[in-house]
């Protein structure tokens, strides 16, 4: 791996630890995870006792104790070096979850608010507006770029190989590289 991909890659985790943060205190705990979870079922105004709200509420628990785990800390909380580094470790380690598979299926299933398997331009307008709160011109450029095969929707699969750039892929170029804006 180069110093340039490593770069790109700390970058990208370090902007994902900075949305993540919601407190702005300069550390993730739990409740920034629950936080998270809470964005999408109030975005989607999903009850609780929604399977795919207890789907990412599973999710967002077990990732969170994956990445305490893969950071080797005592406490209940995260800096951005910490963050970075259980990141990097907890996305090839799928002893125990896959973090790209479980977390973009949990999400997806969300997004996808008609259930069809794919995620249309209404349906990624909503997760930017009522999840992320942006509601800028770029964000159906970002649309385009997820839409890999230029079919007007985003496929489950063009979903989960965007999450797994978002994580693993130093091509700054990738779609799933620009998740958090360009890099």
């Amino acid at each position: 791996m180069t110093t340039a991909a490593q770069d790109i890659t700390t970058i990208k985790l370090e902007r994902t630890f900075d949305q993540m943060d919601a407190d702005h205190d300069g550390y993730l705990d739990w409740t920034d995870y629950q936080k998270l979870a809470d964005r999408y079922i109030q975005g989607y105004g999903l009850s609780r006792d929604d399977r795919r709200a207890r789907a990412l509420q599973t999710f967002c628990q077990i990732y969170w104790l994956e990445l305490l785990r893969h950071a080797g800390v005592d406490g209940d909380r995260l800096g951005k070096d910490q963050f970075v580094t259980a990141n990097r470790l907890a996305v090839i380690d799928t002893s125990r979850l896959n973090v790209t598979e479980g977390g973009g299926h949990a999400i997806f299933d969300i997004i996808d608010a008609d259930g069809d398997n794919e995620i249309g331009k209404d349906e990624f307008a909503r997760l930017m507006r009522d999840v992320w709160k942006d509601d800028s011109p770029g964000t159906m450029d970002l649309f385009s770029r997820l839409d890999t095969d230029g079919d007007g929707a985003i496929s489950r699969h063009e979903f989960i190989r965007a999450v797994r750039e978002h994580f693993l892929s130093n091509d700054p170029e990738a779609p799933g590289s620009i998740f958090f804006g360009h890099i």
